[in-house]
This record gives structure tokens, sequence and C-alpha cells, in this order.
């Protein structure tokens, strides 16, 4: 069984920073792409960043030059360093890891709120 842990969320203000962490553990042979989504009010699940295991990254364009992911292989943790934040990204974020035999999981979600 693989878990997954989140965390790093909060209340910011607009223009600020925050860094969300999501490490994976258990039963892990190995992790291939990791990726950040979100979830607003009344909206959609979207994807916000993805990183294969190859490193090659993409974003949506909404956060492209704001937001960088990164993943740590040595720590099955993915990051999400999200600067000049804006209201428009206060969202639930969820983290996604694809596990070579668990498949596609989900973390449990970190509340992001951007607002002054």
């Amino acid at each position: 069984q693989v878990r997954l842990m989140e965390s790093g969320g909060g209340l910011v203000q607009p223009g600020g920073s925050l860094r969300l962490s999501c490490a994976a553990s258990g039963s892990i042979f190995k992790i291939n792409a990791m990726g950040w989504y979100r979830q607003a009010p009344g909206k959609q699940r979207e994807l916000v960043a993805k990183i294969t295991i190859g490193v090659r990254t993409e974003y949506v364009d909404s956060v492209k030059g704001r937001f960088t992911i990164s993943r740590d292989n040595a720590k099955n943790t993915v990051y999400l360093q999200m600067n000049s934040l804006k209201p428009e990204d206060t969202a639930v974020y969820y983290c996604n890891v694809d596990e070579y035999y668990a498949g596609p999981l989900w973390g449990q979600g970190t509340q992001v709120t951007v607002s002054s």
C-alpha cells in the first residue's frame, strides 16, 4: 500500500509564496509521473503542473512563470513552489502520484487561500 502525505497549504496575501510538498511512503517500486491538481469551489479539478520520471515538466498556462514543480526521487517527494500568488489560485490542491504497481494515487488535498 502506498500513502501520500501533503503539506504546505495555508493563507497567503496576493503576491506571496507557498511551497507544497507531497511525500509518498509504503510499498513503492517505482514512481513515474508526479503532479499537482487543484479544484476551486464550483469548478472542475484541473492539472496545475506535472513532472515525469525524466524530469520533463508541463504547466497550465495560468501558472507558467510563477509556479515550479520539482521532485526528489530519493525521498519520493514532489514539490510545488508557488510565487506571485493571485486570488484566482485559491483552491484545494491535490498531489497525484503514478506508482508502477499501484497506479495513479491522490493525496488528501491541502487548502491554499490567497486573500488580503
